[in-house]
């Protein structure tokens, strides 16, 4: 993966839960703008600390939807340790999401 400074964190993410969910369809917002001046993003030091996230994979068959945010979670570990501040995941089967 390309350094932190050539792709935007959204980019990131998006590359980071495609290739672990081998998802059927990925939307990666940031709506990081909705936030500005909260202290969150003032400490943060950039500007990408908020996004809404959706995506419908059957790596999620069986999982109960806490065991499916955790997954996503558990994938951006490294993007919540630098600067993401807050995500909104809706996580679907193919099925769920009439695929």
């Amino acid at each position: 993966m390309a350094s932190r400074g050539l792709l935007s964190r959204a980019s990131r993410m998006k590359t980071r839960l495609q290739s672990a969910l081998e998802a059927t369809l990925i939307e990666v917002e940031d709506v990081s703008y909705q936030h500005a001046g909260h202290a969150a993003v003032k400490e943060s030091g950039t500007n990408e600390t908020h996004f809404n996230v959706k995506i419908v994979s059957s790596k999620f068959d069986g999982h109960n939807l806490v065991k499916r945010h955790r997954m996503v979670y558990e994938l951006l570990s490294d993007e919540l340790q630098s600067g993401l501040h807050a995500l909104s995941i809706i996580a679907k089967t193919p099925k769920e999401a009439g695929m």
